[in-house]
């Protein structure tokens, strides 16, 4: 599949976020190591900190359906090319430290991006066995 495959797919989860509140819509497709695709849209909630962002919610259905080993991570948020937020970050590190992630606008600008590179130092398993 290729990148472009997966703002396709990126952009048709971003259609359905539920973002009424700041009206960012963000969608994600997450590819595991055996291929399949997972996508995800951030959802909003009236408190704030139960919002879950598309990353997120690619994860979450991805380990729901068995899958727990990922190579590559699109997002799109529309014209501007957006990174993960922290907690994303932490996140996808979680399963997948040597992602590779890819940042595409719409129009089909993308940067790809380790996410070791954007999240130096990351907390892990290791650092809690220390």
């Amino acid at each position: 599949m290729t990148d472009f495959d997966l703002l396709g797919l990126a952009q048709e989860a971003r259609r359905r976020a539920y973002a009424p509140y700041s009206g960012f819509k963000v969608g994600a497709a997450l590819v595991d190591t055996r291929g399949k695709v997972f996508t995800g849209c951030n959802v909003e909630n009236a408190s704030y900190g139960l919002t879950i962002c598309a990353e997120r919610v690619a994860v979450t259905k991805a380990i729901s359906e068995g899958s727990q080993q990922f190579s590559r991570l699109l997002i799109t948020g529309g014209e501007e090319i957006i990174t993960p937020c922290g907690a994303c970050r932490q996140v996808l590190a979680e399963f997948a430290p040597h992602l590779v992630v890819i940042c595409a606008s719409d129009s089909g600008m993308m940067i790809q991006y380790d996410l070791e590179e954007l999240l130096p130092q990351g907390f892990s398993l290791r650092q809690r066995e220390d």
